[in-house]
């Protein structure tokens, strides 16, 4: 009796194990997706200029908010990036944590930024903080955030 049981329990004791060794294999390489979008999404504010970042790296439904308030959609972030950013603002940052859901098509990640500004006398001027950014898989598997 003891035998048939290990005999019937072992095939499922090794599928469940490769279902678990698969699935932290696919988190892995989904992290470095998200890292990857980081990088991408920090290097673009760097070279092509903020508010052309958070617009590019925006969902359609995406969501920032900013002075208070919850900033709605891919088109009004692209809108609040261009009427806010001035000349001789750089931004950047990096994640520090990145963790992504079982599915991956949720992810977050937060770290630590760097917002720098120059003021009409040369004189730099930086304020750190901390972010959080939360991240959707899209149709196409590229990585938007949907909140920032």
């Amino acid at each position: 009796m003891k035998q048939t049981r290990i005999v019937l329990f072992a095939p499922v004791f090794f599928i469940l194990s490769c279902v678990s060794s698969s699935n932290t294999e696919n988190i892995e390489k989904w992290k470095a997706e998200v890292v990857e979008a980081e990088k991408n999404f920090n290097d673009m504010a760097e070279q092509e200029g903020i508010a052309k970042a958070f617009a590019t790296y925006a969902a359609k439904d995406g969501v920032i908010k900013r002075n208070g308030k919850l900033v709605l959609g891919q088109e009004a972030i692209a809108t609040w990036y261009q009427n806010d950013s001035k000349p001789n603002e750089t931004l950047t940052w990096k994640p520090d944590y990145v963790d992504v859901s079982n599915s991956g098509d949720l992810a977050y990640t937060y770290g630590s930024y760097i917002f720098t500004t120059i003021d009409s006398t040369g004189a730099s001027k930086k304020k750190t903080g901390s972010f959080h950014t939360v991240w959707k898989r899209q149709d196409d598997g590229s990585w938007k955030f949907v909140w920032d």
